[in-house]
């Protein structure tokens, strides 16, 4: 794991600057047992949003009228990830206003040294509920089972820190925890049973496919532990140099190898979001980030405003 204070000033993944975001659901969703509850109706579709890495680029360039774009497509909300360094939260929160684009989720570093600093100043910014740690890079500690069960020790006390500011915390996968083994057990077992059960997933289907997974398997064993999945499309294929953040070119929602009315149907109307994400294209991000849209409103697998 790198030190978190040096994380919350530059963050290494895929070269982004500065560490942002929000979700804007409330603890209405956890039942009395702590778990987070279906929805109200399971026949209704989840809200889609949009993970805005897919328009990091185009954020650098002009951040307003990205944001516009996004909003004028449909969508309602978008989670946050990396900001560039020049605009600061609270900036970034009257863009997204302007905007008239709520906040789903965020992806934030975890809650230590001043990490819990930033992670505050989210919350207060964009009235966040559910903050999430991206996990981005691999730690090395997902190699035993002893490191594992370090790291949930960790995201327990990242947890405690969380609740006792009135938010909510969760833990987004990429592949490794999907392929890497300890104990006789793949790490997301580990630690589907061992963090604390109020800790939420957010499950990156793409790369449960990517590793050898069935994604609508995979969300089914979840259940209501897994009230936001990540949705996005392409080979979801294991290539070498994924370990570098080079990953194949990703495809709009439903021209790639996903078979999301499965996943939808797998989920049992525990998810509440399904958030778009693309991590690089062939082609234009905006009009691959619209036919996704398209793809998921007119299959009445999410809705949005359109």
């Amino acid at each position: 794991m790198l030190d978190q204070t040096e994380q919350s000033r530059h963050i290494p993944r895929r070269k982004f600057l500065q560490v942002t975001g929000a979700y804007v659901l409330g603890t209405s969703l956890f039942s009395s047992k702590g778990f987070p509850g279906t929805r109200t109706f399971a026949s209704e579709p989840a809200k889609i949003g949009l993970q805005l890495y897919t328009v990091r680029n185009q954020i650098k360039s002009n951040v307003q009228d990205t944001l516009h774009k996004i909003a004028e497509m449909g969508f309602e909300a978008v989670e946050t990830a990396f900001w560039p360094e020049t605009i600061s939260v609270k900036q970034a929160g009257k863009y997204l206003k302007d905007a008239g684009l709520a906040v789903s989720s965020a992806h934030v570093e975890l809650p230590v040294g001043e990490g819990k600093t930033v992670m505050l100043e989210i919350a207060e910014a964009f009235n966040c509920k559910k903050m999430i740690w991206h996990g981005w890079p691999e730690d090395k500690r997902y190699s035993s089972l002893d490191g594992t069960k370090q790291l949930v020790e960790i995201y327990n006390e990242a947890n405690h820190f969380a609740k006792s500011n009135g938010l909510q915390f969760g833990l987004h996968n990429h592949w490794w925890e999907y392929r890497n083994k300890v104990g006789g057990r793949y790490v997301y077992e580990v630690l589907l049973e061992s963090v604390e059960p109020d800790i939420f997933f957010e499950i990156d289907t793409y790369w449960v496919k990517v590793a050898g997974h069935d994604p609508a398997q995979i969300v089914a064993k979840f259940g209501k532990r897994a009230p936001l999945l990540h949705i996005k499309d392409g080979p979801a294929r294991w290539t070498d140099s994924l370990p570098s953040d080079n990953p194949e070119p990703m495809v709009a929602v439903g021209k790639g190898t996903q078979n999301f009315p499965a996943i939808v149907k797998a989920a049992n109307g525990n998810t509440e979001w399904m958030i778009v994400e693309m991590d690089v294209t062939a082609t234009d991000v905006f009009a691959a980030i619209r036919d996704s849209y398209d793809y998921l409103i007119k299959n009445k697998l999410a809705k949005g405003k359109r």
